[in-house]
């Protein structure tokens, strides 16, 4: 099987958004991301988690904010990028914010 990371972006009012809702909306958030994660079956290797902060790009020694918002992150397996990408489909984070968005990435073993 091969392995992909996927990283979610988000901008950061719909961040800002998120950390109001209460703990009812949190929890049904959350229902439906275990509910992708269930049709996934065995793709899912680790859920991830939320990310925040920095935001910080190194190039060369110089350290700038970086202009993509960063809001979590997954890692999958599946047989091939095509597969993984059927995945996404209807996955919950794409209906979060109309500026969400997710990019995959296929890991290289060493």
């Amino acid at each position: 099987m091969k392995q992909f990371l996927v990283i979610y972006h988000a901008p950061a009012e719909a961040m800002a958004e998120m950390s109001t809702n209460t703990g009812e909306e949190n929890a049904k958030v959350m229902e439906e991301w275990m509910a992708w994660k269930a049709k996934t079956g065995n793709a899912v290797t680790d859920f991830g988690n939320p990310v925040m902060g920095g935001h910080a790009t190194l190039e060369g020694a110089s350290w700038t904010q970086s202009d993509r918002e960063v809001g979590g992150y997954s890692l999958l397996q599946g047989e091939s990028f095509e597969a993984v990408q059927g995945l996404f489909a209807d996955h919950p984070h794409l209906s979060s914010h109309p500026k969400a968005s997710l990019e995959v990435h296929e890991i290289i073993p060493m």
